[in-house]
């Protein structure tokens, strides 16, 4: 009979497992400073881990996590004491380490007015946001507050019971406002273009929809522009079995990564920041450059192996780059299409480039492609897009990239070439199934019924020839031929 094991939470902590990395701090005196939006996997894989390096030196930098969403992660780490494990894979092997600067996690569903208040509270001097695309509740296409979006109307309706990022953002700044409290720092670590100014202007702009003096005060808060990278695969029950039997107790949401990690930060903290640079972030003045390098090379990279490895029938992004045609794909659409568009001095790029392909290689790191996959409409103009509008200006060619929009538009019919379904998640699936269904197996139709989605693709790309041109020409091939014999006809 298998023995149990004990809940990791503080109390099973000094009995963990031989090898476990633990806190060496006195979590008791940790007070919280952070406030952060949307707890999911890559948050406690990447933001947490640099704040549970730094709780060494300075115990009043604690975090307290929301779901706005889900109480999943606050269901799982409360009986924790807010612990859980991360576990760096590589060819070497898995290796443990418990993360402690999470102190509690709030359901903003039921816990709504006890997280107001604390976002209010004058000892948080940051808020941070990790609440993908869609929790900006924003046009893709223009960076611009949705203020038709159903959350937003709920949150102008009712401002002191909001639902959204923004809403609670403005409402907590509105409290704070009126109690003659500093604002708090907005730290975006969402993959989105200019992150910090993305967010400032759908905050200010709802901060003026409700109020137009309140409009003007949230323009005094700071919001810094990040840059964030980490690969973070879904947990699974196997991860769970495999983390307890190396620390000695059982996790219920482990989170597995890889070694490498990266955080570029704009240093603008009016209210006071961690000394993030001591525990290898960097901090720089201007975010913008190493925000396009990382959008276009490694998550452009990674859509179009998503989709177009997807649609070959791999199921792990390192399944495709076994795959001699996808590298070379991949290799040629770093070098040839995305860096040029990149304007870097003093960085490698060719090095960045290669450090990715080693990374997108890890075969101990289980990224599902469909993982990747998901989202698409909201991730396309960051990560593919804007790069063949620089080339479309430049008049250079753009032959990778638009397959990988090809891809895109072919895994979003929701069948899959052996005619089986794909469970296609995306804000727009319905529409898109439907401009498909509509479009039948005619590759024309389907880029004329896609393209015409001006919230992804803007109204300039619908019009341009040279792109109707190469994404139809994909299309053929796609249905045609299948997703490997196109990858491996755009490789050479």
């Amino acid at each position: 009979m298998a023995v149990s094991q004990p809940r990791l939470n503080n109390a099973s902590l000094p009995n963990l497992a031989e090898g476990t990395q633990v806190p060496t701090y006195d979590r008791s005196a940790v007070t919280p400073g952070i406030v952060h939006l949307g707890i999911g996997a890559f948050h406690r894989a990447h933001m947490a881990v640099y704040v549970d390096d730094l709780l060494g030196e300075d115990l009043s930098w604690g975090i307290v996590g929301a779901s706005l969403r889900r109480p999943d992660t606050k269901d799982a780490l409360e009986p924790q004491d807010g612990l859980y494990s991360i576990a760096v894979r590589d060819a070497a092997g898995t290796h443990p380490r418990v993360i402690g600067s999470i102190l509690s996690v709030m359901d903003a569903n039921t816990q709504r007015d006890e997280l107001l208040a604390l976002m209010a509270d004058p000892k948080i001097r940051i808020v941070s946001l990790t609440v993908t695309e869609k929790g900006y509740c924003h046009d893709p296409s223009t960076g611009e507050l949705d203020e038709r979006h159903p959350d937003i109307a709920h949150d102008l309706a009712h401002p002191g019971a909001p639902r959204s990022a923004p809403g609670m953002l403005v409402e907590a700044l509105s409290r704070r406002r009126a109690a003659g409290v500093a604002p708090f720092t907005v730290m975006s670590c969402d993959n989105l273009p200019s992150n910090g100014q993305t967010a400032k202007r759908i905050v200010t702009h709802f901060a003026a929809l409700r109020d137009a003096a309140l409009g003007e005060w949230v323009k005094t808060v700071a919001f810094p522009s990040t840059m964030v990278d980490r690969i973070v695969p879904s947990t699974t029950d196997a991860d769970r079995a495999e983390i307890a039997a190396l620390i000695g107790a059982e996790d219920a949401w482990p989170i597995m990564t890889e070694p490498f990690t990266q955080w570029v930060i704009e240093d603008n903290f009016p209210a006071g920041r961690p000394r993030f640079e001591k525990v290898g972030a960097q901090v720089v003045d201007d975010v913008e450059p190493f925000e396009h390098m990382k959008l276009r090379m490694l998550n452009g990279s990674h859509s179009t192996m998503a989709y177009s490895g997807y649609l070959g029938g791999y199921e792990y992004i390192a399944e495709v780059m076994g795959d001699d045609a996808y590298v070379a794909l991949i290799h040629g659409l770093m070098t040839e299409e995305v860096m040029p568009t990149l304007d870097m001095p003093g960085v490698d790029l060719g090095a960045y480039r290669d450090q990715l392909l080693e990374r997108f290689r890890n075969p101990a790191l289980k990224h599902r492609t469909w993982q990747i996959a998901m989202d698409g409409s909201q991730k396309l103009p960051q990560r593919l897009l804007g790069t063949i509008r620089d080339r479309l200006e430049a008049g250079a060619g753009f032959e990778r990239l638009a397959l990988g929009v090809a891809a895109w538009m072919r895994y979003v019919t929701g069948v899959a070439e052996d005619g089986g379904e794909i469970d296609v998640r995306d804000p727009h699936a319905l529409k898109m199934m439907a401009i498909a269904a509509d479009a039948g197996d005619d590759p024309e139709a389907l880029f004329d019924g896609l393209v015409g989605m001006s919230e992804v693709f803007g109204e300039d790309l619908a019009a341009n020839g040279r792109f109707r041109e190469s994404v139809i020409a994909h299309l053929e091939r796609l249905f045609d031929e299948g997703a490997r014999a196109s990858a491996k006809k755009v490789a050479g």
